[in-house]
């Protein structure tokens, strides 16, 4: 059996940071454990990933499932694991909020965790309203809703503040947390060059135990 990972903006992981060819040779590296990935492309993306409830329940009540019931698939929190980039990185996390306990992991790239420690005006703009909103909240009441999160982003992203700010929230829930950072901006290199470190962490190989 196989763990699984969901990848938001999945159609454009594997055209941008030619996601599969990255898998299929950190897996025949032995860096990472055999899996199956799922990508996930959005119908609207603006809608659907900040928080929105139709899409959290799509993938943990009708997605998962399903590949759980048709794939050799471990069907425990620790094998699935939730992956995204910017607002996909949004959807991860609060699909995991929804549904806390499970998925056992995330993989968070860039995530656009916008958040205002002092009335609502955050410059984002009206799309970042409800990531502001969910953020915000998750701040006032942190909770752990898997066991770990692998986060990454680039210095030069406007990003890097609030991303540097959330880890010591998430592990303050005692989520076990990996954050690091690049000598990067927000955009597809920056996100395929730490697909191994992450899902080396997450789904480690083989390798991994040989030198340590």
């Amino acid at each position: 059996r196989y763990p699984l990972l969901v990848v938001h903006d999945g159609t454009d992981f594997l055209q941008f940071a030619a996601m599969k060819t990255v898998l299929d040779n950190l897996i025949h590296r032995l860096d990472v454990d055999p899996l199956v990935a799922v990508f996930v492309p959005p119908r609207d993306r603006l809608r659907e990933y900040p928080n929105y409830a139709p899409h959290a329940r799509f993938i943990a009540r009708e997605l998962v499932p399903l590949l759980t019931e048709r794939l050799p698939l471990f069907d425990t929190p620790e094998a699935r694991c939730l992956m995204g980039s910017s607002f996909g990185g949004i959807a991860s996390l609060s699909t995991a909020v929804r549904y806390p306990g499970y998925f056992g992991s995330l993989m968070l790239q860039s995530a656009s965790l916008v958040f205002t420690d002092i009335g609502f005006d955050h410059g984002g703009g009206p799309a970042f309203d409800p990531v502001v909103k969910f953020v915000n909240r998750f701040r006032e009441k942190p909770t752990a809703v898997v066991d770990r999160i692998f986060m990454t982003c680039g210095v030069y992203e406007p990003l890097i503040t609030p991303n540097r700010s959330m880890v010591p929230v998430f592990r303050h829930t005692g989520m076990r947390v990996r954050y690091t950072e690049a000598r990067d901006g927000h955009n597809w290199e920056n996100w395929r060059d730490r697909l191994g470190d992450g899902l080396s962490w997450i789904f480690p190989g083989p390798q991994k135990f040989v030198y340590e």
